[in-house]
């Protein structure tokens, strides 16, 4: 089997089995606490026969993965792991988690200001934790270790640090207000620790969220019955991210084209100028390009059904104001129709009278060369008079009808 050293948190080596052809829509399977990566072989080879590229790694201080050798197997440190494994992935990946593996995938994500992942899927979520709950948990995996082979090895650490249950508790229900992207609880009806209502509590806290029950199941469900919990993996990973990626074809659904031209990432501006009787207009646009340095010309596009379309046709120039990420109010106030946009917000005017948004991450000051009409589009071409940038601020991105942010690795 195919092995991947991905390098964790603090540098330790993280190591995983590979499964399929990395060109495939990705899955990551994240055992459970005491657990090695070999406990997903039967699924893992299930997903990637179903065309998906498959990651299943050890967590640190598990099997062939480092241990921490100053002993930190807080949840901070197994979180640091996943996201550095994401960011040296192609592609988001579907995660899926048995018990703990689940619980770190879940508050990673949720507490991440950018999407890591395509779906997440969960078995057995903690109970309400209280002292007598956390001996519980300790009871079960105790348990399962001495069913265990000799060879799913791990740092006797773990259990000695006396991992902060309640900590997990307040972080993931935190984080599960905060997750976006579609999400299976998967419970074993039998599990006498993780309650129907703990699946409750979980599951009306996630905006995207789907609950299967596997009848006799326990708290290893994903592995003692795996053909069950196996069949519900895969259902809904083919169905809420399919093999296929959405196709448009000319006179198909305009929703599928849009998708698609979301696909590019762009900056955010706010394109302004006078109208005739001298007052400011100005709309938020995506849709700019630079065209010619020598002349210096830019593009912006705007919809014929814009209400300050017109302003823009009868001006002798235009501005381009190129918005940073502490500017998302401005881009959110121009793409309303708010008559009043430039009362709560600092402008000035340069040498074409237009109006300069203040503190921008870049202006360009604009006379207007030509307008093209294209099917439900103007192009305005401009020809850039003066501009000004600040190198010190980041881009307020957009990128598949959401706002983004830079992410850095």
């Amino acid at each position: 089997m195919p092995t991947r050293n991905f390098t964790g948190f603090g540098g330790l080596k993280i190591v995983a089995d590979i499964y399929g052809d990395e060109n495939d829509p990705s899955v990551l399977l994240l055992p459970g606490g005491m657990q090695t990566r070999h406990v997903w072989k039967q699924a893992a080879r299930l997903m990637a026969q179903a065309g998906r590229f498959v990651i299943c790694p050890d967590l640190r201080g598990h099997g062939d993965s480092d241990i921490s050798e100053d002993g930190n197997y807080t949840l901070d440190s197994f979180i640091a792991d996943l996201i550095a494994i994401l960011a040296q992935l192609s592609s988001r990946p579907v995660i899926v988690g048995s018990t703990f593996g689940g619980w770190i995938a879940l508050t990673a994500l949720g507490e991440a200001e950018v999407p890591l992942a395509t779906g997440l899927v969960l078995t057995n979520p903690p109970p309400e934790i209280s002292s007598d709950n956390a001996k519980t948990l300790t009871r079960t995996v105790g348990k399962r270790i001495d069913e265990q082979s000799e060879n799913d090895t791990f740092d006797q650490k773990i259990l000695d640090g006396g991992f902060d249950f309640v900590d997990l508790e307040t972080r993931l229900h935190n984080a599960a207000k905060h997750l976006k992207c579609p999400t299976l609880i998967v419970r074993g009806t039998d599990d006498q620790t993780s309650l129907p209502q703990s699946t409750d509590v979980l599951a009306d806290l996630v905006a995207d969220c789907e609950v299967a029950e596997i009848e006799g199941g326990g708290h290893y469900v994903a592995f003692d019955n795996a053909d069950d919990f196996n069949a519900v993996l895969l259902e809904f990973v083919e169905r809420h991210i399919p093999r296929e990626p959405p196709e448009y074809i000319s006179g198909s659904d305009a929703r599928t084209l849009r998708d698609a031209m979301g696909c590019f990432a762009t900056g955010i501006t706010v394109i302004t100028t006078i109208d005739p009787k001298g007052k400011p207009v100005g709309l938020t646009v995506n849709s700019f390009s630079s065209v010619s340095l020598d002349p210096a010309l830019v593009l912006v596009c705007l919809d014929q059904g814009a209400n300050t379309l017109s302003a823009f046709q009868n001006a002798k120039a235009f501005a381009v104001n190129i918005l940073h990420i502490g500017q998302q109010p401005i881009s959110n106030l121009f793409a309303t129709k708010d008559a009043d946009r430039f009362s709560n917000i600092d402008w000035e005017k340069w040498n074409q009278g237009v109006p300069i948004i203040a503190n921008s991450l870049a202006n360009f000051e604009c006379i207007t060369r030509n307008m093209i009409k294209q099917g439900d589009h103007i192009i305005f071409v401009g020809e850039v008079v003066r501009a000004k940038f600040e190198q010190r601020r980041d881009p307020l991105l957009y990128y598949s009808g959401k706002y983004r942010r830079l992410h850095f690795n």
